[in-house]
């Protein structure tokens, strides 16, 4: 039997040498951590094994934690338009891995996900992986990889964002605020 009270979250660094996860559980404000790692694909010397590797590893993630939604780093844009075009190509097997199984995708910029939880879009991994330690009440975190950490961040921040309350949403006027908030008008 399912708990719905609790909420299982899958994060995902793509990557098509290294492809980091996290996996955290949340019941109301609390989050723990569930299991974090990596997908190693460096020995596999062609792409699309390597594609095939991240759908299959993905599918068994999801199979033995049951994600309830996906957070995803989300592309970012650099110099070497082909390891984009390859990145994209990971990170769109992870989603269709999840899509496949009717999960929910979040994305989030790296810029966001170091925001959410250092306080600093330009935090290194190393302060990262440290917040992270302090937010899950972890001694140690049992992978020393960037690529675990990461992916766990981008769970932990997922969590942060889909909890925040409607007071810190944006809105345009304070006529927009109140269509979007009628049950906070007094009458």
């Amino acid at each position: 039997m399912v708990n719905k009270e609790e909420k299982i979250i899958l994060g995902i660094d793509p990557g098509t040498n290294l492809m980091g996860y996290g996996v955290i559980s949340v019941k109301g404000q609390n989050v723990r951590l569930v299991c974090m790692g990596i997908i190693d694909l460096k020995k596999l010397g062609d792409h699309y094994i390597k594609l095939a590797k991240i759908f299959e590893k993905v599918t068994a993630i999801i199979d033995q934690y049951h994600p309830d939604e996906l957070a995803i780093e989300a592309p970012f844009f650099g110099k070497n338009v082909q390891s984009m075009l390859k990145l994209g190509r990971a990170q769109g097997v992870a989603m269709a891995a999840c899509l496949a199984r009717q999960i929910p995708i979040f994305e989030y910029s790296p810029r966001k996900v170091k925001m959410a939880i250092t306080g600093q879009g330009a935090s290194s991994k190393e302060q990262v992986a440290a917040m992270l330690k302090n937010i899950l009440k972890e001694k140690e975190l049992p992978q020393s990889t960037f690529d675990a950490t990461d992916a766990l961040g981008i769970a932990v921040c997922h969590f942060f964002q889909s909890n925040k309350p409607d007071s810190e949403k944006s809105f345009n006027s304070w006529a927009d605020f109140i269509s979007k908030n009628p049950a906070r008008l007094k009458k």
